[in-house]
């Protein structure tokens, strides 16, 4: 079974996925949690591992894969995982710009709802302003996980998901911030759309790698492809909860 964007057999992904935007973090992530990871994808480059992962002893099924970056991309990948392979939720571990004055580079956000200014969520539910929201059990699983955390502060709340990385409106992320947004990134209000959609489950749990309003150093490119334990904690109790 085999659909335009993934090459994998129909039993081929487990019911969690954990999906990274970088295809190469998707790998090291399956590597590192899995001894029996296997490449079950790799169309356009796009990587997807699956494998068992110990949890307090218990053995878990568990697929790793890229989303690619933005919305369309990620809107791509869910679907085809929800509607052909039977996922049951994705959990979004990756990056975000910092927003919020007590967020600090470093730190780890758990994204319990998400903003956006793009239109994928805009056609839903005709006359209503979709609320993309995560799922409440994996978001209260990868709380309940924080203290597994060694480095930087744990927060829960809402971000906002952009099309434009480099392009702002004039005011926009003040607005944001003043009212409660954590973080910026790019892929979660679709992936919670698809996850509605599909009567099915998703959270995106994100390491701050740099700070958009207090100027903090950004992580390097190679600090983003490695500095994910903290998240990758929490993504990994909320896929096996």
């Amino acid at each position: 079974m085999a659909t335009p964007h993934i090459s994998a057999g129909s039993d081929d992904f487990a019911p969690a996925v954990l999906m990274p935007g970088d295809p190469r973090r998707a790998e090291r992530i399956a590597h590192a949690l899995m001894p029996d990871a296997r490449l079950v994808t790799d169309v356009r480059g796009m990587l997807g591992f699956t494998g068992t992962v110990e949890v307090d002893g218990s053995q878990h099924p568990l697929s790793v894969m890229g989303s690619g970056m933005g919305q369309p991309s990620a809107t791509i990948y869910a679907t085809e995982l929800f509607r052909e392979y039977g996922v049951q939720r994705i959990i979004r571990v990756g990056t975000c710009g910092g927003i919020a004055e007590g967020v600090a580079v470093g730190d780890v956000i758990i994204g319990t709802g998400a903003h956006t200014d793009s239109a994928m969520n805009q056609h839903r539910v005709p006359g209503i302003n979709f609320s993309a929201v995560a799922s409440l059990p994996l978001a209260a699983a990868a709380w309940e996980a924080r203290g597994q955390v060694a480095e930087g502060t744990v927060h829960a709340g809402p971000i906002v998901s952009k099309d434009h990385f480099y392009w702002t409106v004039p005011g926009m992320i003040d607005g944001l911030r003043a009212h409660g947004t954590l973080g910026v990134e790019m892929e979660a209000a679709a992936l919670y759309g698809v996850a509605n959609e599909f009567g099915r489950e998703a959270l995106a749990v994100l390491t701050v790698s740099d700070h958009l309003i207090d100027g903090s150093a950004d992580m390097s490119a190679e600090e983003r492809e490695t500095r994910f334990s903290g998240a990758l904690a929490l993504a990994l109790a909320a896929a096996t909860c």
